[in-house]
């Protein structure tokens, strides 16, 4: 955006570096951009410098009339803060008096500033009050009045329409008696329906109802999605509700039933939810609708966020991994035993004959030997059926070679 200005001042110019891709800033984020200023002549100047301000305002006037006028121009009734900064363009130092020179040409100042880490509320203008985020650069010249150029911010707090809040489904039942005092022709039922609370700009909401028509008359169901704008100035809450969108249902006739099986109504670009400014709100709702002929009509009203960030699926993605993971390892519970089964004894293994053969012939013990050779047994006898120490091309034990004795194996 420029400006123009009387004497030496043939433009004034704030530009702004590209915004973020996801729609605005948000909290944290880095703020960029240049001053450009372009003189004429050499200009004495007391201050240039930049603002960053953010407001939420609301307001209400009354005509002569009494009735309710609204609009920018009007006396502001509530006001919050989020965002105040100021800095110093200029990095030479003044005179004397206070002022400082700038030479004839273009001239550049480049700025830059981050945006509070905490919450900052989503830009909005409604019928009764605004949040708006804006730049500003001022030339302060000596002797004649000041002069500014402005641009404003587009911020955005992201609402993840994953968090657990807004995955659970909404429903809702009603039903209505047709008719007047005792000519009442029967009751129309309505029940619906949506797979979560929370959605995103573009999406297409599937709903899912059930529609009985017991009454004599033709009824039409219907959905649409509302904004309800609510403002509180002076200790006062005006609220404001328009249709952003709506979809129509076949006609039920009497003593019949419709149901809708994922009927889908696309949400169009909209703000997104605003709740945690204290003077301003933006809520949504679903409303799914019967329009009886002669009668009020019956109406269930399920609440709706309109989120940033868009559903990801993730959870029902994994758990649908999970499950079918557990079913394709299903086989390996069914091969496998409970308890699996002893490795063989060593003895059915081995045959008596052939472990005779291994076994060398000892002398019958004379009676100084027996207690020894006793013992000695005992000790065999608990190693007799025990796995064989593993294979190895090395004795470790070795024997010497006139008291080898030949063995033979059976192949």
């Amino acid at each position: 955006m420029a400006a123009a200005g009387g004497g030496p001042v043939t433009g004034l110019t704030l530009v702004l570096e590209e915004e973020p891709q996801r729609g605005g800033y948000s909290s944290g984020d880095v703020v960029s951009g240049r001053v450009l200023l372009e003189l004429a002549a050499p200009l004495l100047c007391r201050a240039l410098r930049m603002e960053a301000t953010g407001r939420a305002w609301t307001w209400t006037a009354r005509s002569s009339s009494g009735r309710l006028r609204s609009g920018p121009g009007t006396r502001r009734e509530a006001e919050v803060r989020y965002l105040d900064l100021r800095q110093s363009l200029v990095r030479q130092p003044p005179g004397e008096d206070g002022l400082f020179l700038l030479e004839a040409g273009k001239h550049e100042f480049p700025f830059s500033f981050q945006l509070p880490q905490e919450p900052l509320v989503t830009s909005f203008s409604g019928k009764y009050g605004r949040i708006q985020y804006c730049v500003k650069s001022i030339l302060e010249r000596s002797v004649a009045p000041d002069l500014s150029v402005k641009r404003e911010l587009q911020v955005i707090s992201h609402v993840d329409v994953n968090s657990p809040a807004l995955l659970m489904p909404v429903l809702g039942s009603q039903e209505k008696m047709v008719g007047c005092w005792i000519f009442t022709s029967g009751p129309v039922s309505l029940s619906a329906k949506i797979e979560r609370k929370g959605y995103c700009n573009g999406e297409a909401i599937p709903i899912y109802a059930e529609i009985e028509n017991c009454s004599s008359r033709l009824i039409v169901p219907k959905a649409a999605i509302f904004q309800t704008q609510t403002y509180l100035a002076s200790g006062k809450t005006q609220t404001f509700r328009t249709m952003v969108a709506n979809v129509r249902g076949n006609p039920v006739a009497s003593g019949s039933t419709d149901t809708w099986n994922g009927k889908t109504l696309k949400i169009p670009p909209v703000t997104p939810s605003i709740l945690d400014c204290c003077i301003i709100r933006v809520e949504y709702s679903l409303a799914v609708y019967i329009l009886i002929p002669g009668a009020n009509k019956l109406i269930i009203e399920l609440p709706l966020v309109i989120g940033t960030i868009p559903y990801t699926g993730f959870s029902s993605r994994n758990s649908s991994v999970i499950s079918q993971f557990s079913m394709d390892m299903s086989w390996l519970a069914l091969t496998m035993p409970e308890h699996p089964e002893a490795p063989p004894n060593y003895a059915d293994v081995v045959s008596q004959e052939e472990f005779s053969r291994h076994v060398p012939a000892c002398p019958q013990p004379t009676d100084s030997e027996e207690q020894l050779y006793s013992r000695m047994m005992a000790y065999l006898r608990e190693f007799q059926f025990q796995p064989p120490p593993l294979y190895s091309e090395i004795d470790p034990h070795p024997i010497p070679v006139e008291e080898t004795q030949p063995v033979s194996f059976i192949l």
